[in-house]
């Protein structure tokens, strides 16, 4: 109980990506009466397991523009704090193998270039020469951005937690959220099940686990978990780590 504080300007629930990263851009931004709880290990939830894909285009503008700043991030990030990200800039190569897909890729091009972002349009042979491997016959044309990368989200959040810690933040593991504390319609500090901390402000990065959180403030959060897969396999002759995340939408089923 010694080593928490009695309270906290903000309190941050959660220590994966995101609660990392809040605690981070508060730090950098001078904040630094900030705590944030996670109830196991930092990155031990969701964010652990996630692939670590950086795809920027999008289809909304401010969305493109933070994963854009995400991507600026990951380039300084490994250098600022000593820790590394994983973070590689390898690329991101979409197919298209049907005319409508040709048609959204050209249209996603345009819209691309208006966000200030590099966006190149292939033939089959193209995008082969990036993706050896890849069989092209049915392949129409395909889209590269080469500032796409991928990067390992767990170490990312140890690069952004020791980023707060340095810039003042503390950050405490193996300290679960019980309880919400509301005064006339404000929070007013958190229950923990090592006592209680009083702060001014909440932030909910649960992440999976955010509605569970949420409905101990008696806020809705709408969110659902959804199921996902990937596999994980043995080597495979002419996959090497610098080769494109390839994505084939007209092959998902």
């Amino acid at each position: 109980m010694s080593d928490l504080p009695a309270s906290a300007k903000i309190v941050i629930i959660g220590g994966g990506i995101v609660g990392a990263s809040v605690a981070y851009h508060l730090g950098a931004m001078g904040i630094s009466d900030v705590l944030l709880l996670e109830r196991h290990q930092l990155a031990s939830g969701s964010t652990w397991h996630a692939a670590g894909l950086v795809g920027q285009l999008r289809s909304n503008a401010g969305v493109t523009q933070l994963l854009g700043y995400s991507v600026a991030l990951y380039d300084r990030l490994e250098a600022e704090t000593g820790l590394a990200t994983g973070w590689k800039r390898n690329g991101g190569l979409r197919l298209a193998c049907t005319p409508e897909r040709w048609t959204e890729v050209k249209r996603q091009a345009t819209t691309a270039r208006s966000f200030g972002l590099e966006m190149q349009l292939l033939g089959p042979e193209e995008a082969q020469a990036l993706w050896p491997l890849m069989n092209v016959e049915d392949v129409i044309g395909a889209a590269f951005l080469p500032t796409d990368g991928q990067a390992s989200p767990s170490d990312i959040v140890q690069a952004l937690a020791r980023g707060a810690r340095k810039a003042g933040v503390t950050i405490r593991e193996g300290v679960a959220v019980t309880g919400v504390r509301t005064a006339d319609g404000r929070v007013a500090g958190v229950e923990t099940d090592r006592g209680f901390i009083a702060c001014e402000r909440l932030v909910n990065c649960a992440g999976q686990w955010a509605r569970a959180v949420g409905a101990l403030a008696g806020v809705n959060v709408p969110l659902v978990s959804v199921e996902h897969q990937y596999l994980i396999t043995e080597r495979i002759a002419g996959v090497t780590p610098d080769l494109p995340t390839l994505r084939d939408p007209d092959r998902l089923t």
